[in-house]
């Protein structure tokens, strides 16, 4: 009776059943990622013809028919996964592994270059009849080239190869297949030779070209500005870019919980736009303004980046957070949330469980939403900054508080604008973190702490170094002189703990102890949430 009662409560309040219902549609969607396709389809589908024969006899029941269609969401959840392999029969490259092709595509992303080795995602476009493919395909191919000659996206490539499926190791607790399918690459071209390559024709890759013209144009003039490793550190912080850095620099910034200000993910976009949010509110803009501003910003720099998939759902995730926190906590930013991602599972399903960038933006959020207020609260405020606040003000109250404070109190509450989200982030992403890459950091709250209050200055810096560079190139170098102190700075905060032997532990973690974790977190952040509301009232 007790059960049938809390489901009574819930199929009342209509946030609640619609919270439920993504959430069934993203647990279908993340079980069945483990599933083969081949021998769960015929039973889902019986399935879910019983359950809405069921459905249309119980329908008057409102607690039977909220059950039913939970159900009913899940199957469709582990269909859509299940859905998104490609069919046997269609005219998907991948149904050609196996065989000597001659294929012609476009390189769709930027290349990624190792020491002695280049990879390049080729959507296929035809195959030569002789290859025993249709003559019109789709879908993406991953190819290894050589170094040089270097191809650049967008370009259009002929190739002669043998397709083939990618395949797990046994040494590797790793699932390379589903790794690549997040990425929608089911093939691998093995031994390509290049027959010819030319410049793209389709007037929308034309354009994506050009964008991505830019940026190289860009990061010539970065590395005119800086030296190196800055110029690499640079271009990380404003688009992202990872592959100058030196490895050494990479691992320290990996040991020491900083590789998120050179990444491009919902994580690193959400603490970043959080901190410009309130620097703009700080230097006099209304908090609405504010809001539209760092939103725009977000937009243009997805489509800047390129748009690609990592990078949009980065984006995505970063505005949930930023209206979340816009709204003041009041519209249920959990729903806002949990439909964005059931959004992005159903449009990529892969993403749940095998993309740990989206796993961490998804945790990221979760924490700057939900834990952010939880230690606002344990980090009891200065008096003296609540007692000037507007009663009525309540959008601006706590950029008020700390315009109203003393200096000290001032500095005090910056410095938890900067701590509270950070340490937020960190503690809802740690399970995860232990469970994916079993490296637990530290000092990550004392780096972040020290390194994140200087980045929104230094990509405003290096913005305006970049952009007065190409008017008039002396003072675009004063002003990137003035940038690389900072940029200097957070190097050398990197390395200085980076070498330090307890920086960073070796831990990792089963994914029974990380549901553990989340649970005493939920836990935990229940119980402060109801002494909050208790002591508000």
């Amino acid at each position: 009776m007790v059960f049938w009662g809390e489901v009574e409560k819930i199929t009342k309040s209509r946030s609640k059943t619609f919270f439920m219902f993504c959430f069934c549609f993203i647990l279908g969607t993340a079980i069945f990622s483990f599933a083969n396709a081949n021998k769960l389809i015929f039973i889902l589908y019986l399935l879910l013809f019983i359950f809405l024969f069921l459905l249309i006899l119980l329908w008057s029941r409102s607690a039977q028919r909220f059950l039913l269609l939970c159900c009913l969401i899940f199957i469709l959840g582990g269909l859509r996964f299940l859905s998104a392999a490609p069919a046997a029969g269609s005219k998907h490259i991948s149904n050609y592994n196996g065989e000597n092709v001659n294929l012609t595509g476009w390189i769709s992303s930027e290349p990624r270059s190792k020491i002695n080795e280049a990879t390049y995602v080729v959507i296929a476009r035809s195959c030569t009849p002789m290859a025993a493919c249709a003559k019109n395909v789709s879908g993406k191919v991953l190819v290894k080239l050589p170094l040089y000659p270097q191809y650049n996206f967008g370009d259009t490539l002929e190739i002669k190869c043998r397709l083939q499926e990618p395949q797990n190791s046994p040494d590797f607790d790793f699932n390379y297949q589903k790794y690549l399918a997040k990425d929608g690459v089911w093939s691998l071209c093995a031994s390509p030779k290049i027959i010819s390559a030319a410049m793209p024709t389709n007037s929308w890759i034309k354009l994506a070209k050009q964008i991505y013209n830019l940026k190289t144009f860009l990061q010539n003039q970065i590395n005119r500005l800086w030296p190196e490793p800055q110029s690499s550190l640079l271009a990380g912080l404003l688009y992202g870019a990872r592959t100058g850095l030196p490895p050494e620099l990479t691992d320290n910034f990996n040991r020491v919980g900083l590789s998120h200000i050179v990444a491009i993910s919902g994580f690193n976009i959400s603490i970043i736009a959080t901190y410009l949010m309130f620097s703009l509110i700080y230097a006099g803009l209304y908090r609405q303004r504010a809001f539209w501003v760092v939103v725009g910003g977000v937009v243009f720099f997805v489509i800047f980046t390129g748009a690609s998939a990592s990078v949009v759902r980065a984006g995505i995730m970063g505005v949930v957070v930023l209206m979340a926190r816009q709204a003041g906590r009041l519209t249920r930013p959990g729903n806002v949330l949990i439909f964005t991602a059931a959004a992005m599972a159903a449009i990529n399903p892969y993403v749940l469980v095998w993309d740990a960038g989206f796993q961490l933006s998804f945790a990221a959020a979760m924490g700057l939403i939900y834990l952010s207020p939880v230690l606002e609260f344990v980090i009891a405020r200065s008096p003296k900054a609540t007692e000037a606040i507007p009663k009525h003000d309540s959008a601006n109250q706590e950029i008020a508080a700390s315009l109203a404070a003393p200096r000290n109190d001032r500095w005090v509450a910056v410095l938890r604008e900067i701590l509270i989200p950070t340490i937020s982030a960190i503690i809802a992403t740690l399970p995860l973190t232990l469970w994916q890459f079993g490296r637990f950091s530290a000092v990550a709250p004392i780096t972040n702490l020290l390194v994140l209050w200087t980045i929104p200055g230094l990509m405003l810096l290096g913005a305006v170094a970049l952009a007065t560079s190409f008017i008039f190139y002396p003072f675009g170098q004063a002003v990137a002189w003035i940038a690389g102190i900072g940029l200097s700075y957070v190097i050398m905060v990197a390395e200085w703990f980076g070498r330090r032997s307890w920086s960073a532990m070796e831990f990792k973690i089963p994914w029974w102890l990380m549901g553990v974790m989340y649970l005493l977190l939920v836990v935990i952040a229940r119980r402060v949430a109801t002494k909050q509301s208790h002591s508000l009232e």
